[in-house]
């Protein structure tokens, strides 16, 4: 395409919104073409293409089938937990999944009911899903070992028909039995869904209550397939609940036909694929990441998409996304920084990449926090390709910020997350609502409407996501994130806007002061936050993980980190304290736990997050300080 695509696109998508969207809904298979672009949706948000009529499911399988791809492998499973891997053609999942619907459907699914996932990383936990969207029903995925009590609020707020689980997931060596925090949080939940069905895995069997319980291999080879239900194009396609600021989660929405229509878009603009090729999203299908790019945009768009179920790091070694990519030709990768921070505090030196040909590799992606420049240089080195952050976020539900490698590829500038995908208007806003000017910070905001794929709202409370997104700037989508726009548009993500310091009346990014600390070549990863301080309001605090090997001492590496940031950023900063952890704290996506750090810092005694990784971190980390 030519040089000007870009602009082009983002130009004829900002300019007319419905006429543009219109054009890209013809990308994929309707049963009734849309005439109408975005309106107003009941959740609180905007829907697109309600007069049209589609269903996912069958649209990332049986029209997958129909265009000669029934005998290509549409899933890989890869699971280094368990020593097993397994393929699926798109025929073998269309039958797998029409057949498990039928099993649903005797269960008393109907369209619009709503069925909550807690499940491992298991070809299930797909089917699953693609089962529900077959039906029209709503599914509400919850990430596997979930702690009861979160469980129980997300089945209160969803009121599910049905729950869908598992024995057990496996995690390094070590098995989280999934049946008794289902069974606990089924009996801490006030709405009592009509049944489960449990799939059991060999490396742990769940005891099942007679008459709720269902066996999920009875279940679904007892039953008949059944056909997609065609439904309208602002239909629910599932709920997925992302943490709140209010202690209560926030279901947020998202719609069949303006989802699907984002997906295919997606893959083509933001990841330059082709149909056929393999894509890998490390991530889990309990977050945005698995739903988008694990599930459904790659089927949608005809690739072959990975499911692994595995870790970075010590399944079994930190050579384990490079044996993955090689053993199944990945084209594209999609994962957290965090991750590959991972491999390299335990291989600096990449060493075990070299075992792998990666030949067919094209290009990496990062998403999920901040990608700092010292883990973009290293990676950049390593392999040689292209290494491209772009930023998104659960509601958004694909990127804001990307290079748009399948239209042009713009030249890369280190700490940016690109520019604004077409479709999303991106603006700096001062407190005042005035547009800030280049390379000046303040709230990263979206003017609307949103483009398709983004939340319709959030579910049963359309007041909560006024307040949450619309009422700090009106006419805008509040992100929540701070940043700036340089002279090229290319857009700097410097972290959430209650993340900035405010030292003694002086404004501080802690995404600018992470970026300095990450950058000394014996720091493997980092946080910086603002602790209380009687004097001065705030102070940062630095605390920092070693690579494994390094030869400077604690001491050393503290010393010289405070001397950097003096430098760099000067004795405004007043960083004085850095404190060496063996790990951070993280979620299980692999965001850093910035507000549990800085409760600890502070003395309080933060409740454990649910999402945590390992809770006995907060402990060392507590000792440490």
């Amino acid at each position: 395409m030519s040089s000007s695509a870009y602009q082009e696109h983002a130009a004829r998508a900002a300019g007319d919104p419905d006429a543009y969207w219109l054009e890209q809904a013809r990308r994929i298979r309707w049963h009734r073409a849309p005439t109408r672009g975005h309106e107003a949706a009941t959740q609180g948000g905007q829907q697109w293409f309600a007069d049209g009529e589609l269903n996912t499911a069958w649209l990332a399988l049986d029209a997958q089938v129909d265009a000669g791809r029934g005998e290509q492998t549409a899933l890989i499973h890869d699971s280094p937990a368990s020593g097993r891997q397994q393929r699926f053609t798109y025929a073998e999942l269309t039958e797998r999944v029409a057949r498990f619907a039928g099993g649903l459907r005797e269960l008393g699914l109907a369209p619009g009911d709503r069925v909550v996932i807690y499940m491992p990383m298991v070809p299930e936990a797909v089917i699953a899903m693609l089962a529900c969207a077959r039906l029209g029903a709503i599914h509400s995925v919850v990430f596997g070992g979930f702690a009861p009590h979160e469980l129980a609020v997300r089945i209160d707020d969803a009121r599910p028909k049905l729950v869908l689980s598992a024995s057990c997931g496996i995690e390094f060596d070590r098995i989280i039995e999934h049946k008794p925090l289902l069974d606990a949080a089924l009996d801490e939940a006030v709405h009592k869904p009509a049944a489960t069905v449990i799939l059991q895995r060999e490396q742990a069997e769940a005891s099942m209550h007679p008459g709720r319980d269902h066996d999920w291999r009875a279940v679904e080879a007892s039953a008949s397939p059944v056909d997609a239900v065609p439904v309208p194009g602002n239909h629910p396609l599932y709920i997925l609940y992302t943490s709140g600021t209010t202690g209560k989660p926030k279901g947020i929405v998202r719609d069949h036909g303006g989802h699907a229509v984002a997906m295919h878009y997606s893959m083509e603009v933001v990841y330059g694929m082709q149909p056929g090729e393999v894509f890998w999203a490390a991530s889990d299908v309990g977050w945005v990441v698995g739903h988008s790019y694990i599930v459904y945009a790659p089927l949608i768009y005809g690739c072959t998409t990975v499911l692994y179920e595995g870790k970075p790091v010590r399944t079994p070694d930190a050579g384990a996304f490079w044996r993955v990519i090689a053993e199944h030709g990945v084209t594209a990768m999609f994962t957290a920084p965090t991750a590959f921070r991972a491999i390299r505090k335990e291989d600096p030196d990449c060493a075990l990449m070299r075992s792998y040909d990666l030949s067919g590799l094209k290009r990496l992606f990062l998403a999920g926090e901040r990608l700092d420049p010292a883990t973009h240089d290293w990676l950049k080195e390593k392999t040689g390709l292209p290494v491209l952050d772009h930023w998104w976020q659960t509601e958004t539900g694909w990127a804001i910020a990307c290079n748009p490698v399948g239209l042009e590829s713009v030249e890369e500038t280190v700490g940016a997350a690109g520019k604004a995908t077409p479709g999303f208007q991106v603006e700096i806003l001062d407190p005042d609502g005035e547009t800030c000017g280049p390379g000046v910070q303040g709230a990263v905001c979206i003017r609307q409407p949103l483009p398709p794929g983004c939340l319709l709202g959030l579910w049963r409370d359309a007041e909560r996501f006024a307040s949450s997104y619309g009422a700090a700037y009106p006419g805008y989508y509040l992100s929540g994130d701070g940043g700036y726009i340089d002279e090229a548009g290319q857009i700097f993500i410097m972290g959430r806007m209650d993340d900035v310091i405010n030292v003694a009346g002086h404004r501080l990014s802690t995404g600018e002061l992470e970026e300095i600390v990450a950058s000394h070549p014996a720091v493997a990863e980092c946080a910086v936050f603002g602790v209380a301080d009687e004097l001065k309001g705030q102070l940062p605090l630095g605390l920092v993980v070693l690579k494994d090997g390094a030869t400077q001492s604690a001491e050393e590496v503290s010393t010289e980190l405070v001397a950097r940031v003096r430098a760099m950023v000067g004795a405004v900063a007043c960083f004085r304290r850095v404190e060496v952890v063996p790990r951070l704290p993280k979620t299980r996506s692999g965001k850093i736990l910035r507000r549990t750090l800085r409760a600890l810092a502070n003395g309080e005694n933060p409740e454990v997050p649910s999402t945590i990784d390992d809770p006995a971190i907060l402990d060392e980390i507590r000792a440490a300080l």
